[in-house]
């Protein structure tokens, strides 16, 4: 049985720099709290720009013997890491469920989805490859070689304390890049914890570093100058990232971007409507609904509106068990934050009081903890900001549509383009819309996307580069050219 004291006794509480944890310059902590009660977990070191600068010292002297160690002997190590993480898995389940407050089933499926990123990469390690050929003029020979970039900051949110992580370190260090991440303030642990076990698996010293701060922007900031930082890789926000684009510009500083999401959920009416529902529960309240692929909005053609409607309330009603993660029977925790709670249910109120008919929830319960409930909005006008603006929470706005044409002009009005997910039994359909959809992805009748062995990304403002699948190591390589005779 793994004790939440255990779990909490394993994470280095100082940054994660070369050998191991140190404390922040001037010795400053900052408080990780329980969603569920907002009690103090841990107390973690606050790292100042200085600490930066320590960490890219670090990253570039580990650099060179990195990136000349044989690709198969990288991808062994990574295997490593994902064996031990795969053990260990009760512990960072139960570490990320305390310190972001989502269910423990989510956060099982957290681990084996974010450990997969160790192992996929593992083997895309010696599958780099050039090509060598002879000029067609006949003047020589053409070799492409493929290097890694070289010293890379990670950016990563909160709502995946693991897999959002883990889907960047991996291709990194199968690439034979060096890496420091930056966690987001609110679950630094997971990551601390992962920097640990990384260790332990056999990763040299320096090729991976943490750096938990409450200024990310102070404490990045000098590193995105910094000459000798070759690449920025940032999940969250498009207000932040459009800002971190802006201020790697200067230096032309390699970027990758996965941004927000206001993913359109289109159910065509010959779909299959119990199948639809199945999959907008999974679509919706993965991970509580605070991630970037949750449906946002419903989009449902009229003729079936009311039985889909119908149905999704009672499957939530009937299955959705609101409560601490860390109890069993919980299949919805607390939001992140007072601070995001209160986001989602201005959103909701805002909805209701343009018109719109709260069927479900919509009501922030009493007690400790940032609780939201499951929550169904029917009728929900076109002015109301919740179909506009990205719900990280277990809301679900439905609004109808007549013609195939509409549906697909609904979900496209918006500026994000992540992800959108499709139900109809028409195969000419289905293929017809996934064409039309503006987002770098798409589900047909599926409620889940995400694979470590599938790219992952958007466009639009949802950023650029893709995560995942072959095409993830590639962020991570420069392409050289050496022309022969």
């Amino acid at each position: 049985m793994v004790s939440e004291r255990d779990v909490l006794e394993f994470v280095p509480k100082g940054l994660w720099i070369g050998s191991g944890p140190v404390e922040a310059g001037g010795g400053g902590t900052f408080d990780v709290l329980n969603p569920a009660d907002g009690s103090v977990l841990a107390q973690v070191a606050d790292a100042t720009p200085e600490d930066a600068k320590r960490a890219l010292d670090v990253a570039v002297a580990a650099g060179a013997e990195w990136a000349a160690t044989p690709s198969r002997e990288r991808g062994e190590i990574l295997r490593g890491v994902f064996d031990q993480l795969s053990a260990r898995a009760e512990e960072f389940a139960l570490l990320m469920t305390l310190e972001m407050g989502k269910a423990l089933a989510e956060s099982r499926n957290e681990v084996r989805y974010g450990a997969e990123f160790f192992r996929w990469f593992s083997e895309e390690a010696v599958r780099v490859h050039g090509r060598y050929l002879r000029a067609p003029s006949g003047n020589g020979r053409i070799m492409v070689d493929k290097q890694p970039v070289g010293p890379c900051l990670a950016i990563t949110p909160w709502n995946f304390p693991l897999a959002m992580g883990t889907r960047k370190i991996g291709p990194a260090l199968a690439a034979g890049c060096t890496m420091i991440v930056k966690p987001a303030s609110a679950t630094p642990l997971t990551m601390l914890a992962l920097a640990k076990l990384c260790s332990e698996a056999g990763l040299p010293d320096g090729v991976l570093s943490v750096i938990t701060t409450q200024h990310s922007g102070a404490v990045t900031g000098p590193l995105i100058d910094d000459p000798r930082l070759r690449k920025l890789t940032f999940t969250g926000s498009t207000e932040v990232g459009k800002k971190l684009v802006a201020a790697s510009a200067n230096r032309l500083l390699r970027t990758s971007m996965e941004l927000g999401g206001n993913a359109p959920f289109v159910v065509f009416d010959d779909a299959d409507v119990d199948a639809a529902v199945t999959g907008a529960m999974q679509a919706k309240l993965r991970n509580g609904g605070e991630a970037c692929t949750a449906a946002n909005r419903f989009h449902v053609q009229r003729a079936v509106v009311a039985e889909f409607t119908e149905k999704l309330v009672a499957a939530m009603a009937d299955t959705v068990v609101l409560g601490s993660g860390t109890d069993p029977d919980t299949t919805l925790g607390p939001l992140v934050s007072e601070d995001q709670r209160e986001i989602v249910s201005d959103l909701v109120d805002d909805a209701v009081a343009k018109g719109a008919n709260c069927l479900l929830g919509g009501k922030v319960p009493s007690g400790p903890g940032w609780f939201y409930p499951a929550t169904i909005l029917a009728d929900v006008p076109e002015n109301a900001r919740i179909l506009r603006e990205e719900v990280f929470g277990p809301v679900a706005p439905i609004v109808a549509f007549d013609t195939e044409d509409e549906g697909v002009a609904a979900a496209n009005d918006t500026e994000y383009g992540l992800v959108g997910y499709v139900y109809t039994r028409d195969l000419d359909r289905a293929l017809r819309v996934s064409e039309a959809v503006q987002t770098g992805m798409v589900g047909v009748n599926r409620g889940v996307i995400s694979d470590p062995a599938a790219p992952f990304g958007g466009v639009k403002e949802s950023g650029f580069g893709r995560e995942g699948g072959t095409e993830g190591i590639e962020e991570y390589l420069n392409t050289k050219y050496i022309a022969l005779t």
